[in-house]
């Protein structure tokens, strides 16, 4: 009976460890998290701002930025090129620890990538910062060793409910991406750090990203949905191809010099054509939510929609491979709602469609998305955090696995599971 006894009370101990460790991962994340968010939408909003009164700064702050990342890695970061989400599989799958610099690096390289006119998002560089955070808390404890991977989860976890307002698309990208099995020690330690971080957000009063009015959508929209979800999958192999390409001729510069270079002028280039390119381009996307329903197909915007979609994936791979930091996040989710309008209002024009073109456009986010990285639940329930809004769930629900089996059958990698070959 001591010896039952003294083995319940261990066991007693060691959850107390993996709880408190689970939930101070959790705010940790948490406020790593809204700290980037925050920074990088201020910074991002005064240099586009700025830019838009002066097309000159185009030319001048992708060179900026880039260059900054490049020499903030040469003298504090031990010289070492962050390689985004690979560094997460990496220290899954080899048991070596995520360095604790790894923290103030993704934080600071993904905050420079955007503000500057990168076109790419904080969201994968919130994703390692907040794995190194679960990574490093392991290194401070023994019996929390073993439980590395279910941590680094958490931190990951913790770290997108900050993002996007809702704890299910951490659990769900942990789930989906990483560490794609289910344990006892994955469900706790993922649901207290998402408590943590949600409690964290609700407290700060965090609105959702996205404001729009959605009450309704029309069954006889379905069938255009499926078809939105088919060209959502076709165009995410554009995407993930467009960046392995790039990632690849980059390597052939013989210094970082050359790739600052030829980036930021491809980069100036580009969003000079197209300043919706800039950043994030949640600003572009947040100006044609408000006007989607009364938009008219006229060349001009249909010149535009195309360029959007031609050269997204082009800008995102060039950022990427220059030194950026980030991923597809982001880049599907811009990429995804103006696809859905582009659909719509053709629909509209020439077929008396009579859809409803700012579904389209959330409904075209999870499907690129979910095509971008094989996680259809994630992009499910993470636009609905987006948008603060589950009316279109079932045609959300649908198109993101639609999509995804189609990107799939098509090229059967993402961006990140190519990263493990």
């Amino acid at each position: 009976m001591q010896f039952s006894f003294s083995q319940l009370l261990k066991a007693l101990i060691f959850n107390k460890k993996l709880i408190i460790a689970s939930l101070v991962i959790g705010f940790m994340a948490a406020l790593l998290g809204v700290s980037l968010k925050h920074i990088t939408e201020h910074y991002e909003e005064i240099l586009y701002h700025r830019a838009a009164k002066n097309h000159l700064w185009y030319a001048v702050f992708p060179f900026v930025g880039l260059s900054l990342i490049y020499i903030l890695r040469f003298y504090l970061f031990k010289k070492k090129e962050n390689k985004g989400i690979k560094e997460v599989f990496d220290a899954n799958a080899t048991g070596t620890p995520l360095p604790s610099y790894k923290i103030p690096s993704h934080f600071i390289n993904g905050l420079l990538t955007v503000s500057f006119g990168g076109s790419t998002g904080i969201e994968v560089s919130t994703v390692v910062a907040t794995a190194a955070i679960g990574s490093v808390a392991t290194q401070k404890e023994p019996f929390l060793k073993k439980y590395k991977q279910e941590l680094i989860c958490a931190g990951i976890t913790a770290g997108l409910t900050t993002l996007f307002n809702t704890p299910l698309a951490g659990l769900l990208f942990a789930y989906e991406v990483i560490f794609k099995k289910v344990s006892k020690a994955f469900i706790v330690t993922n649901l207290l750090s998402a408590a943590v971080a949600y409690g964290f957000v609700y407290m700060l009063g965090e609105e959702a990203l996205f404001t729009v009015n959605i009450t309704q959508w029309h069954l006889y929209a379905l069938p255009w949905f499926v078809l939105l979800g088919v060209l959502a999958g076709i165009n995410s192999i554009y995407l993930t191809k467009s960046v392995l390409f790039f990632k690849k001729q980059f390597l052939k510069f013989s210094t970082g010099y050359h790739k600052i270079l030829f980036g930021a002028a491809a980069i100036t280039i580009m969003i000079t054509l197209l300043p919706q390119l800039y950043g994030e381009g949640y600003h572009a996307l947040k100006d044609s939510l408000l006007t989607a329903n009364t938009l008219v197909l006229t060349p001009f915007i249909a010149f535009t929609l195309l360029g959007i979609l031609l050269l997204k994936p082009l800008i995102t791979s060039i950022t990427l491979s220059a030194g950026g930091d980030g991923g597809v996040f982001a880049p599907g989710i811009f990429i995804g709602a103006f696809l859905g309008l582009l659909l719509a209002i053709t629909l509209n024009t020439f077929f008396d469609a009579g859809v409803i073109p700012l579904n389209f456009m959330i409904v075209g986010m999870a499907a690129m998305l979910s095509a971008s990285i094989h996680a259809p639940l994630t992009a499910l329930f993470l636009v609905c955090g987006l948008i603060n809004n589950y009316a279109l769930f079932i045609p959300l629900l649908i198109v993101s696995f639609v999509a995804k089996y189609t990107a799939q059958r098509i090229f059967p990698y993402t961006v990140y599971s190519f990263a493990k070959k």
